[in-house]
């Protein structure tokens, strides 16, 4: 039975991957790069720095450790800057959140930074909802390497078992993502996953190994995930 979901956070909670799309290209530009939209979904489950260098790589230009720090920065501001004021969150994924905390453990899994995950879930009152974040800065390997999930689940299981509960199995701490990097990661950590047909289709994230597919997270009850994922 159901536990604890982990959720990813750019295209599953926040609807932003086409403003960190825009705000790369942008940036990008300054350097020569043009950030073709192709080339941004296929890096996803990239962290910045690593989306940042392979930019760079594809355009066969060098770049210095300094530069890609420099061009993460400005992303994250003209992020910000974007996002400020009509958050792009995915339509009821408030009430989602809600619901589902009244049944289960949640946390955040993301290859976004930090401040980032922060500043969104405090501004749209939603923080208090998650025990455990693990983000870009908490790994060394992004997506589809297992690490991040891997750590989300231990995560999780100490805030729970802290709380008196019994230790998890894998089987019972479900994943929620958009993108198949994400779904190979999880499923490479022993965890279910439940896709959502917010970035790729269904087949592909079939593909890539979730269990069960949702076209909108609004149709999901705490039943139905139980039921499903039994």
């Amino acid at each position: 039975m159901i536990k604890a979901i982990l959720l990813d956070f750019n295209g599953v909670v926040i609807n932003d991957e086409p403003v960190q799309m825009r705000a790369y290209q942008e940036v990008l530009k300054t350097d020569g790069i043009d950030l073709t939209e192709d080339d941004y979904y296929a890096s996803l489950g990239m962290d910045d720095r690593r989306f940042v260098a392979a930019a760079f790589e594809r355009a066969g230009k060098s770049v210095s450790d300094a530069r890609i720090d420099e061009v993460v920065a400005e992303k994250s501001a003209k992020w910000k800057e974007m996002i400020t004021g009509e958050m792009p969150l995915f339509d009821g994924i408030t009430d989602v959140v809600s619901k589902f905390a009244g049944e289960f453990e949640l946390g955040i899994v993301s290859m976004a930074r930090r401040h980032e995950i922060e500043y969104v879930l405090e501004a749209c009152g939603l923080r208090h909802h998650f025990s455990t974040i693990v983000s870009a800065d908490d790994v060394t390997n992004c997506k589809p390497d297992p690490e991040c999930f891997r750590l989300g689940f231990r995560q999780i299981d100490l805030v729970r078992t802290a709380q008196g509960h019994l230790p998890m199995t894998h089987s019972e701490c479900l994943v929620i993502e958009d993108s198949p990097p994400g779904v190979v990661a999880a499923r490479n950590a022993d965890l279910p996953v439940l896709g959502v047909t917010n970035t790729v289709s269904t087949e592909a994230l079939r593909n890539a190994g979730a269990g069960a597919v949702a076209k909108d997270l609004r149709d999901w009850m705490p039943e139905s995930i139980r039921r499903v994922f039994a």
